[in-house]
């Protein structure tokens, strides 16, 4: 093969692995043949396997014909037989074991295993795995923090005729809230702890957030001319994140098998307290002994309402403010209730502090359990809402969420404190029927499902997780982000930007290719990057050679051929020692270069004349 041939063929070949290397790191294949691939992992073993095979062919022939080159122009110097030997050995991808030349034992020794794994990482490099390919994202969401929305908040108060955290306008909430309450409070037990709003999933708890991925948002419906932003009961929640092109723009993004998200956005969340009312805090002014028979009825029939009293709880809530909530329970004619069957828990919640000297950072709920509750004790929740920054995952139809920073309140969220509050006032008051109370049955299911603990050892932690749960969905996602950012809520669906929180994050796509951040990869590259470093060098010491020869060089000699050898040693008349050790010895530190005489092709040793130099001085 010509000179310039080889040198033009590696050039080639050295441009595609480039090519290759690169375009393995960034690409996958299309989603049609991504889909086959999957569905037939045998084939592609099979495929995948002989690809790799015939380039390690290729690469170990094109590396042995640029040692062949490179040997055929060093022999035209000086060159010792152990020398020779040992380029002999690395064209036929063989070892010379002489300890006594260790440097030229460890290279052939070198080449030799790397052309034994150039197989093994062809087919690392060209087999495709599954990898998760990542993708920027940007969009924004509804502020809660600023100024700005709490503005419109109370411009909503005054809209919708919100004048007290008692008012019948909360009533627009539906189990929804007690949905996450209860979530939240069966999670530190282990029982299954997610629920449904609005078409989304959530995992535990809402954190406080809303979807800002269009496949997780939810409902499709487009609520009425008075069911956004406080009205809202339901509907399509608008989503503008948007993909951000990469670094390599031009490269398609495919749909891939699944897609899960990782966002940072803005949440909502609570420190929750709760303590039990000793005797001695009398601060608190928890009074539940107000009540009287309001209706007696001793013939009522069976399953007929026999008697009713009216409870008139009160606290004081600061500042010497007296709260009072009235509540209406089932008895019998007599005042009488089965402890049994019926439970009462009265609630009242303080929209502020219980200790004046702070502001606008909390509030506390006050409670007590009767009859079948009588295990709840009387307590005091303080509820310290905190605004966060939450890392949201969407994942498997599942919107799970974990902060990464919050801060309380501050005096110009007064309205959003207020409106948590009403709506946990909401929460406890009516979930508390004539028999009943849907917060009391269900704190006490999670409580007598447990058998690891006592109903004493946790009633703590079970109703600050509930109340928890409470805050953050129903504060939240119920009425501020959801009703504000439902369509509608906004002239074409855009949230003013004084309104606006930047949404970002990265969509991880599950697809099956190539990449290069496994360590598997840089061990697959190592084989071919030395072979690749070897060939360029023969290659380059050959065109050197050629160059400096200026093409006087055309001999047509092959190293590694032995008949070529045999004759080239019988022609110049080398004699060597015999085969003793010495005689091996001497041998190999021998020096000969390769003579061309036309047809006919020498070795003459270092200080031997050529032949056609001595029929001259014959002459």
């Amino acid at each position: 093969m010509p000179l310039s041939s080889v040198a033009r063929l590696l050039s080639w070949c050295s441009d595609t692995d480039f090519l290759v290397q690169f375009y393995i790191i960034i690409t996958s294949p299309p989603d049609q043949v991504a889909d086959f691939w999957r569905q037939h992992p045998g084939e592609l073993t099979m495929v995948v396997t002989l690809i790799a095979t015939v380039l390690s062919v290729t690469t170990a022939t094109l590396f042995t014909i640029s040692v062949k080159e490179a040997l055929r122009f060093r022999m035209s110097q000086p060159i010792s037989l152990v020398e020779l030997s040992a380029g002999v050995a690395l064209a036929k991808g063989s070892v010379i074991l002489r300890p006594a030349y260790l440097r030229l034992t460890i290279l052939t020794l070198f080449v030799f295993g790397v052309l034994r794994l150039l197989t093994a990482g062809w087919t690392t490099l060209l087999t495709p795995t599954y990898f998760l390919w990542p993708v920027e994202m940007r969009g924004s969401e509804l502020d809660i923090t600023g100024t700005a929305f709490s503005t419109l908040l109370s411009e909503e108060f005054k809209k919708q005729g919100l004048a007290a955290i008692q008012d019948n306008s909360f009533e627009i909430l539906d189990v929804g809230g007690m949905l996450s309450g209860v979530s939240a409070a069966g999670y530190t037990f282990g029982l299954p702890a997610t629920f449904n709003f609005n078409g989304a999933k959530y995992d535990v708890s809402t954190q406080g957030i809303v979807p800002t991925i269009e496949d997780y948002s939810g409902s499709d419906g487009v609520p009425g001319v008075n069911g956004t932003r406080l009205g809202f009961s339901g509907g399509h929640v608008a989503v503008n994140t948007k993909v951000i092109p990469g670094s390599h723009p031009k490269v398609p993004i495919p749909q891939g098998f699944s897609r899960n998200y990782s966002m940072l956005q803005q949440g909502l969340t609570a420190n929750v307290n709760c303590q039990a009312i000793a005797s001695s805090q009398t601060q608190y002014l928890w009074d539940t002994n107000d009540s009287r028979i309001v209706y007696a009825n001793a013939a009522a029939a069976n399953n007929s309402i026999a008697g009713l009293r009216l409870w008139n709880v009160t606290t004081d809530c600061g500042a010497n403010t007296s709260t009072a909530q009235e509540y209406v329970t089932i008895a019998d004619a007599s005042g009488n209730v089965n402890p049994t069957a019926n439970g009462f828990l009265p609630s009242i919640v303080c929209p502020w502090p219980m200790n004046i000297n702070q502001s606008y950072t909390s509030l506390a709920i006050l409670s007590q359990g009767f009859y079948k509750y009588k295990f709840l004790d009387p307590s005091v929740c303080e509820v310290m809402p905190l605004l966060t920054t939450v890392r949201a995952n969407y994942s498997d139809g599942l919107i799970s969420s974990e902060v990464i920073s919050s801060a309380p309140f501050r005096s110009e969220h007064l309205p959003l404190l207020l409106l948590v509050a009403g709506v946990v006032q909401y929460q406890s008051v009516s979930s508390q029927t004539l028999t009943s109370s849907a917060i009391g049955d269900a704190l006490y299911s999670i409580y007598s499902s447990t058998t690891n603990t006592s109903i004493d050892d946790s009633l703590g932690n079970q109703t600050q997780d509930y109340w928890r749960g409470i805050v953050e969905f129903s504060a939240t996602i119920r009425f501020l982000r959801s009703g504000y950012m439902v369509v509608g809520s906004f002239p074409n669906n855009t949230i003013p930007d004084d309104l606006s929180s930047p949404v970002n994050g990265t969509m991880y796509i599950t697809t099956i290719g190539w990449t290069q951040r496994s360590v598997t990869y840089l061990l697959a590259v190592l084989p071919i990057t030395a072979i690749t470093i070897f060939t360029f060098a023969c290659a380059l010491y050959s065109i050197f050679k050629a160059r400096k020869d200026q093409g006087g060089n055309r001999i047509t000699f092959d190293a590694s051929n032995i008949l070529h050898l045999i004759m080239a040693s019988v022609a110049g008349g080398l004699t060597l020692q015999d085969f003793d050790k010495d005689g091996i010895l001497a041998n190999e530190g021998v020096k000969v270069k390769l003579h061309d005489d036309g047809a006919q092709k020498l070795f003459v040793t270092d200080n031997q004349p050529s032949l056609a130099a001595s029929e001259e001085k014959l002459v």
